[in-house]
């Protein structure tokens, strides 16, 4: 159900740099090229649980709240 590119891999949900930013800036460490896909199954998981949430309680809209 997820968006794929044309060889079949899902596309990544992160801005690659703001991440590799952050993680430089908070620890000092470099960022390998593979978390970026890493952490956009993670959101997609989270997005698809509280898309959930918001169909169990009868909307048509992912709030906040259904990430809790």
């Amino acid at each position: 159900m997820g968006m794929s590119d044309a060889a079949g891999e899902q596309e990544v949900l992160v801005v690659v740099s703001k991440i590799k930013n952050y993680i430089r800036e908070a620890s000092g460490m470099n960022t390998a090229a593979n978390v970026a896909p890493a952490l956009s199954g993670v959101i997609r998981q989270l997005c698809d649980q509280a898309i959930e949430r918001a169909r169990q309680d009868g909307r048509k809209t992912v709030k906040d709240r259904d990430f809790q």
